[in-house]
């Protein structure tokens, strides 16, 4: 299983980014998708998860009404549009696969993970 992340950068507070994860070696449409980010110094923390067919998402609640997560199952691509980007948003973004069907933010029931993707946003 490989995960490919990207479409992270640098942008000022309020730009947007959509990030992208190519996954190869699953069979993508049976699987809930879950991104996460980590910040220098601090844990892996959830910000977003896709159900299979994508008729469910979830969001931590710092990130609700910026960020929507989307997946296309033909391309075997999840990703995550972020707008109104905040300083506090920085950190490296991962994409990842969950073990169980029902979204789920812990992230010991994920079990596959990509490189993750730098993103900065400055003030």
């Amino acid at each position: 299983v490989q995960l490919q992340a990207s479409g992270g950068g640098s942008v000022q507070a309020g730009g947007s980014l959509r990030l992208s994860c190519a996954a190869s070696g699953l069979r993508f449409s049976a699987y809930t998708m879950g991104w996460f980010h980590q910040a220098p110094g601090k844990e892996r923390e959830f910000v977003a998860a896709i159900s299979r067919s994508a008729s469910s998402t979830d969001y931590t609640d710092s990130v609700k009404g910026r960020f929507t997560a989307s997946r296309d199952n033909a391309k075997n691509t999840v990703y995550l549009q972020m707008n109104s980007l905040k300083p506090e948003d920085t950190a490296v973004y991962y994409c990842a696969v969950s073990t169980v069907s029902q979204i789920i933010r812990a992230t010991r029931y994920y079990n596959r993970w990509g490189q993750g993707t730098l993103v900065t946003v400055s003030s």
